[in-house]
């Protein structure tokens, strides 16, 4: 009896990794062996920056509300302690992007967080 090797489904599987390898540099989108380990690895990093992205952003945030607070003469660590005993409600997104697009609106926020 002859062998079966299925191979609608080896085909399949294996177009499904070269279409996810399209766009790479030689080998890497055209032979199969070379473009798995290349999809794969890309999916790795993919995976990981998805979490890095929300760091980085954080950490953007964070030098956008010190560099606008050190305008007005307070460090970021004397203000968000301050914030977080006052009775406004944002979060750090929300403070960057006042400290960058309305410096006045910022500088309100600064003057009752440390009125307090």
């Amino acid at each position: 009896m002859p062998r079966a090797t299925n191979n609608p489904a080896t085909r399949r599987r294996r177009k499904k990794i070269l279409n996810k390898a399209k766009g790479y540099w030689g080998r890497r989108s055209k032979v199969y062996k070379v473009a798995k380990h290349a999809v794969e690895k890309g999916l790795q990093y993919a995976y990981r920056d998805r979490r890095q992205k929300k760091r980085r952003f954080r950490r953007l945030w964070i030098t956008r509300i010190n560099a606008a607070a050190r305008q007005h003469d307070v460090s970021y660590s004397q203000f968000m302690g301050q914030y977080r005993k006052s009775d406004l409600d944002m979060n750090r997104k929300v403070l960057a992007d006042l400290a960058v697009h309305d410096p006045e609106a910022f500088e309100q926020v600064v003057d009752h967080v440390m009125d307090q």
